[in-house]
């Protein structure tokens, strides 16, 4: 790499533990912190790329998390944000492990239903469930109760508000 290409190019450290959250759909970034509570208060360091040239000519969004282990309902949320975002688990500076998050087949407690005469929107105590439909390309996903079905677009609207 000749010296005018080294100075163009952006060095971000490697974290010692933690995530990094790849291939996320261009200025998708911020949502995904949303959805996982990241703040500037929670004391996690972040490294955050947002529209960055990746190795095939596109564009996405990079976000690294040093001491942050993911949990089921947060691959959910991520996936929901971006289908096609992977995980590496770092530990000790190196990828112990590295996958492609997946669309859940069900989903609970994550999404507000839009129907608001379901049930899940009285005041009774019920959490929501949602299972997956495809319809071609497109993924649905259907409430259990009322069986309104709703988009990802409609979804993501609801769980970064």
């Amino acid at each position: 790499m000749n010296k005018l290409s080294e100075e163009k190019t952006l060095k971000i450290s490697k974290i010692e533990d933690g995530i990094v959250i790849d291939h996320i759909h261009p200025g998708s970034a911020l949502e995904v912190l949303s959805v996982l509570k990241i703040t500037g208060k929670s004391g996690f360091t972040v490294s955050l790329l947002m529209n960055v040239r990746s190795s095939n000519g596109n564009n996405k969004d990079v976000v690294k998390i040093e001491k942050k282990k993911l949990r089921k309902k947060e691959l959910d949320l991520i996936s929901i944000i971006s289908p096609n975002a992977t995980i590496n688990i770092v530990e000790n500076f190196a990828i112990k492990e590295k996958f492609n998050v997946s669309l859940p087949e069900r989903v609970d407690d994550i999404i507000k239903c839009q129907n608001q005469n379901c049930v899940t929107n009285a005041k009774e105590p019920v959490k929501t469930v949602f299972t997956m439909e495809k319809k071609g390309d497109t993924h649905l996903y259907r409430c259990h109760y009322c069986e309104r079905t709703m988009t990802l677009e409609e979804i993501r609207n609801s769980i970064t508000k």
